[in-house]
């Protein structure tokens, strides 16, 4: 077995899920690097309109990358609930048809984004002088679905098992080859916006070749062909998992969309201020996805391992971990945010001041309610990882609701500045739906187990 391989039943909670989360935010500062590169060298080399090109796209791009990451890691609850439990042969069977359900779903997505992309985009209400390189980037990332779907599933294979480090690895070859690529493809060969796609897919496809080398060391998991025969009742379960995460996704990414048609209504420049600041969201969360990750590996192993008590108190650990690290970031960005946004914008100087005052603006009302947002990520991992995907799916839609009606409503009565409340209150809308799951889901759970 892989001395990375981690069981996550024995041991003191907290430590626990700070040791597993640390390498996935340095995976994430890796991985958040690499979209940030591929900002600055759009931003700087190409110009303001082609930094809002790639702003319009944001949404629709999250949106598919969110079905991903939904399915993978619904499939990877029941992996990590077998792992707890110590059946391994049950665990190599579900990475089998999880490995077949990923392959349909790939083609299906990418099928479906390349009839939907340019259709959407212009419902999105895309400027015209940016669309034609809004609908080049996103056809060409579209079109590398497949290679996205492979690295999210292989890392979900690894974090359900307590691998946290393999991820990071990966994430840092892909991160210093897009950074090369980046340079080359648009600086050097030329290729404009389109040479940033593809050295994101191509970094992605390195990352997921590493991801599979691990895998394939690691001994319970050395799979047969019989593990890929779908079994019917295996399959239907996987899917009711991994489905209501993808929806919850998709549905967040449509109350975006929202809110970049109506952005796109207030100018290139705008669109450029709130891309820049959207860029660094990552950065604001890099800790926050990192902490769900964990909740999602050590709740699905001490669910297989019929261990409740300490799943309630790896709940209350990470909860205070997680806000007392948003506070820091929040610290942090606010003081240095205005010289990473000077990192993606140039242009004449008065385009650079208006779009520069935009960006900062709204970065500083997300840093201070950045706690709402980790608190968000923690409680709903820690509900999808005790197998319950439907619930989180709620406050899925609570935050599409809450995003959507403050992006159409509040601009009406205080102007632009009314879009920055969108993101806020989608996460306390959605931190209210989770906080009452939460408690259903915990007792629910007390008369099953201890």
């Amino acid at each position: 077995m892989s001395s990375n391989i981690k069981n996550m039943t024995q041991g003191k909670p907290g430590t626990l899920i700070l040791a597993f989360a640390i390498p996935l935010m340095a995976g994430n500062i890796f991985q958040q690097l690499y979209t940030v590169v591929d900002t600055m060298v759009v931003g700087k080399f190409l110009g303001v309109q082609a930094l809002a090109a790639l702003g319009a796209s944001d949404w629709l791009n999250w949106m598919m990358l969110g079905i991903i990451q939904g399915l993978t890691q619904g499939f990877a609850i029941k992996m990590a609930q077998e792992f707890g439990a110590e059946n391994h042969k049950l665990l190599r069977r579900v990475i089998g048809n999880s490995g077949v359900l990923a392959i349909v779903f790939s083609l299906i997505l990418t099928a479906a984004g390349q009839i939907l992309a340019e259709p959407v985009l212009l419902i999105l209400k895309t400027p015209k002088e940016i669309l034609p390189n809004t609908i080049l980037y996103i056809r060409i990332m579209f079109m590398g679905i497949p290679i996205v779907m492979i690295y999210n599933f292989l890392a979900c294979i690894l974090r359900s098992m307590g691998d946290s480090k393999a991820p990071l690895h990966a994430m840092i070859i892909a991160s210093l080859t897009n950074i090369v690529l980046d340079i080359l493809f648009v600086f050097y060969f030329h290729w404009g916006i389109a040479g940033a796609a593809v050295a994101t897919l191509i970094a992605q496809m390195i990352s997921s070749v590493f991801c599979l080398w691990k895998i394939r060391r690691i001994e319970i998991v050395s799979l047969s062909r019989e593990d890929f025969s779908v079994e019917r009742g295996l399959a239907v379960g996987l899917v009711r998992l991994g489905l209501p995460m993808a929806f919850q996704n998709g549905i967040i990414a449509i109350g975006g969309m929202i809110v970049q048609s109506v952005v796109n209504g207030f100018g290139v420049i705008f669109i450029a201020g709130f891309t820049a600041t959207n860029k660094l969201y990552g950065l604001l969360e890099i800790a926050a996805t990192s902490y769900g990750y964990a909740m999602v590996t050590y709740t699905g192993q001490n669910l297989g391992a019929g261990k409740l008590k300490r799943i309630r108190s790896g709940v209350r650990a990470a909860l205070a971990v997680a806000i007392a690290t948003s506070v820091v970031i929040a610290a942090v960005m606010i003081v240095t945010g205005k010289w990473i946004l000077g990192c993606f914008i140039s242009g004449n100087p008065m385009q650079v001041e208006q779009a520069m005052e935009i960006a900062y603006f709204y970065l500083v009302m997300m840093s201070v309610c950045l706690p709402i947002l980790y608190f968000l990520h923690v409680v709903r991992s820690a509900i999808q990882g005790m197998g319950n995907t439907f619930l989180p799916m709620l406050s899925g839609i609570a935050e599409f609701v809450m995003r959507t009606l403050t992006a159409l409503l509040l601009p009406l009565f205080i102007g632009e500045v009314g879009i920055f409340y969108a993101e806020i209150l989608a996460w306390a809308g959605a931190d209210v739906v989770l906080a009452v799951s939460y408690a259903v889901v915990v007792r629910k759970l007390e008369g099953k187990l201890e």
